[in-house]
Formats: C-alpha cells, sequence, structure tokens
C-alpha cells in the first residue's frame, strides 16, 4: 500500500499493523487488546497534535470493527504511565579544607581523628556492679563514654562484674564499682605515689605491678581497705615511717639476683603469676578467702596445709622451669601459661575443659607440674616448624599465637616458599559459648583448634615492597568472650602537607564468645563462634557526615599527639573482663 501525503502518520501506522495481524487480532479478544495496546503506544510517540488525532481517528477505525463483531461500545484506552524520572547522584560535599575533606571520605580517618580529639573510656556489658555508674539499666548493649574519664589518658584497666580497677597517667590507682563501694560509684582514687604500670584482678583483690618491680595486692572492697592491717610507709620525714592511709600486702620473691625485679604479671581468680627480668616464673596466692587448689601455681603437693611458714600470699619459685627463660605468662581462673625464649608452651593447673591444651583425664584433671605442651603435632606432615610467640588466658580458654616457617622438605628438588612465615593463632578449653571462635560449639576442646579468621593472613607491605603475613598486636580475653587486635599494616601520618585524599586508618578488631550480657558490642545478644567485626564506638560522628553504611571500628595505633598543650604518645587498647568490655586511651 502507497500512503499520500494527505495521509495522516497515525493512520498509516494503524492500517499497516491491521495488515501485518492479518485481521487474526479481531478474532481474539485478548490478541485485538494487546494490537490496540501497541497502536496507542506507537502513536503516543509522534506530536501532539498528531498523536491527538492519531488515537481519535483510531478508535474511531478500530470501533466500527468492533461494533460490527458485537464487542462492547465501552472501550477504555490504557493510561500510559510517566516516564521515571532520572536523577543523577549529588556530588559529594567537599569540604572546607583538607581535614574536613578526609573526615567526608573516610570513616576510619574519623575514627581516628576522634581518637586523638577525645581520649576517654567506653564501656558496654554487665551494668550489674554499676561500672557505667551514671545508668540504672542492668546491661548496655552498645559502647557508652564514661564522662569520669574524658580527657584521660590511662596505662592500664581491668574490669570484673561488680568493680573496675585502673592507673592514672601519674601512676595511682583508681577504683569504682559496687563491689568497691555502694556508696561511692564514681572512680576513687586509692593507691597513690607507687608509680603503677600494670594491672591484674582475683575474685576479691587487686593485683598491681610498680615501675620499680614491686607488687602489691589490694582489697577490691574499700570496706577492706579502711579495716584491714596497714602497713607502715616511708613519709617524707626523712627515717620517719607511718601507716598508710589504706590496706594492703606486698608480694616480693625472695632470693632474686642483682638488678632482678618483676617485669610482668598476670591473675586469675586464686593466683597470679610474676615474671622478673631474669625470665623466672614464681606464683603466690591472689585471693583472700580461698586459697589455690587445681595446681595453677605449678608447685606440686602445694596445698594450705603444706605450705611454708610465712604469708600465705608469699610467691613460690616454679623449679622446674629454672634453665628456661620464660618471656611470656598468661593466667585463666585456675590455669596458667608460660612461654620460653625459644618458642615452647608450659602448662599447668585445671585441665576440666582442656584448657591446658591437653586431652582431658578424669582421673587427673588437674595438672599440678609445668608441662611441654607438644605444638610440633599440629604442624605434623606441613613441612611447617612452629615458634609460639604469645599466649593469652582467660576463664576456662587458652589462645597460642605461633609463627609457623617453612621448611624444604625431605625429598623436595625445587622447594619454593622456604622461609616463609605464616602467623596462625589455635585455642583450646571451652567452645560452649563460641570462645574457641572457630565456628563450632564444643564443650571440650584439648587438643588446640586452629582459628581460621585469624590464621594465614598477609598483605602487602609497599615500605619494604613484600608481601607479609598478619600477626596478632594483642588479645584480649574475658571470662567467656575474646577480642582479637590485628597488627595490620596502618597509618597515622596525614598532615596538612599531605594530600587531601591521604587518610589514616588503625588496626582491625575482631570479637566472638559469649554475648549474653551484650559485651560483645553487636547490639545482639546472641553468641558469636566466628570472629566477627562491631561498629564504630562513635556512630553518630559518622551520621553527621551523611554516612549510611556501616563501618567497622578501628583501633588507633600508637602515635605522638598533641593533648591540652603537651606531647604525649597514646593508643587504644581494650579490656575484656567478666561479662563487660571496656575500649580505652592508654599511654
Amino acid at each position: 500500500m502507497i500512503a499520500s501525503k494527505a495521509t495522516p502518520r497515525c493512520l498509516l501506522i494503524v492500517q499497516r499493523a491491521s495488515q501485518r495481524s492479518g485481521g487474526s487480532c479481531l478474532v481474539q479478544k485478548r490478541g485485538l487488546r494487546t494490537t490496540n495496546r501497541s497502536r496507542i503506544a506507537v502513536a503516543s510517540r509522534s506530536s501532539p497534535q498528531t498523536r491527538t488525532a492519531g488515537i481519535l481517528l483510531s478508535l474511531t477505525v478500530g470501533g466500527g470493527f468492533l461494533y460490527a463483531l458485537g464487542y462492547p461500545r465501552d472501550l477504555h484506552a490504557e493510561v500510559v504511565p510517566a516516564p521515571a524520572e532520572v536523577k543523577f547522584e549529588e556530588p559529594r560535599r567537599k569540604g572546607s579544607s583538607r581535614e574536613e575533606n578526609r573526615d567526608l571520605i573516610s570513616s576510619q580517618h574519623l575514627q581516628v581523628k576522634k581518637s586523638w580529639e577525645n581520649p576517654g573510656v567506653y564501656c558496654w556489658g554487665s551494668n550489674s556492679g554499676k561500672l557505667i555508674y551514671d545508668l540504672d539499666e542492668p546491661n548496655i548493649k552498645l559502647p557508652r563514654r564514661l564522662p569520669y574519664f574524658d580527657g584521660k589518658l590511662l596505662r592500664d584497666l581491668k574490669l570484673d562484674r561488680n568493680f573496675g580497677a585502673a592507673i592514672t597517667e601519674n601512676g595511682d590507682l583508681l577504683q569504682w564499682g559496687t563491689g568497691y563501694s555502694i556508696e561511692t560509684l564514681e572512680p576513687t582514687t586509692t593507691l597513690r605515689g607507687k608509680d603503677l604500670i600494670k594491672l591484674g584482678i582475683s575474685r576479691d583483690r587487686i593485683i598491681a605491678l610498680s615501675s620499680g618491680g614491686e607488687v602489691y595486692s589490694i582489697p577490691a572492697s574499700q570496706a577492706d581497705q579502711i579495716e584491714g592491717p596497714k602497713p607502715l610507709e616511708n613519709s617524707w620525714i626523712p627515717f620517719w615511717k607511718g601507716k598508710s592511709r589504706l590496706s594492703y600486702r606486698k608480694i616480693h620473691p625472695t632470693n632474686l639476683a642483682w638488678g632482678e625485679k618483676v617485669s610482668d604479671i598476670s591473675s586469675g581468680l586464686e593466683h597470679c603469676l610474676l615474671l622478673t627480668s631474669k625470665g623466672r616464673l614464681f606464683s603466690a596466692a591472689s585471693g583472700t578467702e580461698d586459697f589455690p587448689t587445681k595446681g595453677q601455681l605449678g608447685i606440686p603437693g602445694l596445698t594450705w596445709t603444706s605450705r611454708p611458714d610465712g604469708p600465705y600470699d608469699q610467691p613460690h619459685e616454679i623449679t622446674t622451669l629454672r634453665g628456661f627463660e620464660i618471656v611470656k605468662i598468661a593466667a585463666g581462673d585456675y590455669h596458667s601459661l608460660a612461654v620460653d625464649s625459644h618458642g615452647r608452651v608450659f602448662a599447668f593447673g585445671d585441665n576440666s575443659l582442656g584448657q591446658l591444651g591437653f586431652d582431658y583425664n578424669s582421673e587427673a584433671p588437674t595438672v599440678d607440674a609445668p608441662s611441654l605442651l607438644a605444638i610440633d603435632k599440629l604442624y605434623k606432615g606441613t613441612n611447617m616448624v612452629p615458634r609460639v610467640t604469645n599466649v593469652a588466658a582467660g576463664g576456662v580458654n587458652s589462645f597460642f599465637t605461633i609463627d609457623a616457617t617453612r621448611v624444604a622438605g625431605q625429598g623436595e628438588e625445587d622447594p619454593r616458599g622456604v622461609g616463609c612465615i605464616t602467623a596462625d593463632t589455635w585455642s583450646c578449653g571451652q567452645g560452649i559459648w563460641g570462645g574457641l571462635g572457630n565456628g563450632r560449639w564444643t564443650h571440650v576442646q584439648g587438643t588446640p583448634t586452629k582459628i581460621k579468621a585469624l590464621s594465614g593472613l598477609f598483605e602487602y607491605d609497599e615500605v619494604k615492597n613484600t608481601v607479609v603475613p598478619i600477626r596478632l598486636a594483642h588479645l584480649s580475653v574475658g571470662s567467656t568472650h575474646m577480642s582479637a587486635v590485628m597488627n595490620n599494616i596502618s597509618h597515622v601520618g596525614a598532615t596538612d602537607r599531605s594530600s587531601e585524599n591521604d587518610t589514616n586508618w588503625g588496626a582491625d578488631v575482631l570479637w566472638w564468645g559469649g554475648n549474653e550480657y551484650y559485651q560483645l558490642g553487636t547490639g545482639k545478644r546472641n553468641n558469636v563462634s566466628n570472629p566477627v567485626y562491631i561498629a564504630p564506638m562513635d556512630v553518630d560522628a559518622d551520621k553527621e557526615k551523611g554516612r549510611r553504611e556501616e563501618h567497622r571500628f578501628q583501633i588507633t595505633p600508637r602515635k605522638k599527639i598533641r593533648l591540652n598543650g603537651r606531647n604525649v604518645s597514646v593508643e587504644q587498647r581494650i579490656e575484656c573482663g567478666r561479662g563487660v568490655t571496656a575500649v580505652y586511651s592508654g599511654t
């Protein structure tokens, strides 16, 4: 068919469509309705005047045929949907300065900045002991700042469910919580002028180490500090001693060599370990009421009745470890771990849940002498030589960080990767709350199991121009939950002179284990058997920058900063306690 110039375009479309359909579309109502819709849609793409005339003519012509076939008279054209509005992404709001631009493009940079501008303590988990003293909630689901510590730096911090203890920047001891005093809820300075550097807590006492190697045992309760025997102390008057203002005891190892002093401490519920600068290990009772009875002192046959004359909490040298230079120690509730300079680990104490790394033996649930853990068996047949680099313990769990070095196997002609180090983390003990971190809910785990999420990790070091293993920088173990700070490559060197895209970032942190009191910081109460990330401490800061997506918390590594007009070296640290967790600014 040839169309003349006078033939309207819409009519030509209708006629062609009618010819192509061969009239079949007029036989079936479903086919007719579809063809009619296509005609209207095509006509709608013409000019407004032609489109209107075309639609009327189409309805007139088509309607005549339909009426002849007995089709209903009331025909309704379908409404053509309006085209979707195209929205273009708005350009990112550019900061007025380099620092503001960095805050906009990186949540990690903002976290680092906030940790330097507002040092302090975040706490969450069980609040039964009023550790977060200004709140009446029994459990704190997400991190809350403790107002008292705003702008303050701490040397150390330890948390029990009912009391907390911290060392101030100048070395004084702070205590708070209902386990300390029901009436005084805010942190109170107790032991002063001792230049303390590290803490450990038992069931009812605080073990503190000074920079000079002195070890103090202080009652957790304010009432016991007031009513207990008070030792004599040197006063500001020469050759004059006076009584201390509070009760405490000194734990002092005997027979120390010239220049030897206690360099590290770790405490369980009833015992504590004392490591000297010469690599010798001592143990002592750390509680007031219960004497250690599960072999955690490492002295075979030592009981309350067989103890030597003198104070009940006098330290005892673990003579079976003489000749081994001990460099790392860790204490769980009722068990102990020690690592020597050659990377060998010794374990002793309670093994009822396999926390020593040995299979459970119902006839001998405790081991009262240090026993060598066969780490080599974990890498049997792998051409890897393991070396324990650190240990951590808490509750009824133990953790080992291991550097495994690849060596040439027997008969290998072209051994590749010889000398390559793989950093692994292993765990043992109770996993019913997810504390093993291996994705399983095992009640008893004697043989150490690998935590895959923390093992075999590598990254590229642009400075060294090589691939390096990612180790653990720190592992904090509470009674049922744990936190691992990764030693991944971080960057805190962005300055006003560097690029506006040069952002700071910290170290990754992962959490797992029991979550009965929301101590993991996920905002939920379910236990976690695989390490997970949590949200930043200050989520509102991200929201102010317009971020809606979730970001993970990264901890700030050590850096010299300017704080209150002075230069200080500061880093963020994590403390997992008994059902409660804290992140604090440490010096």
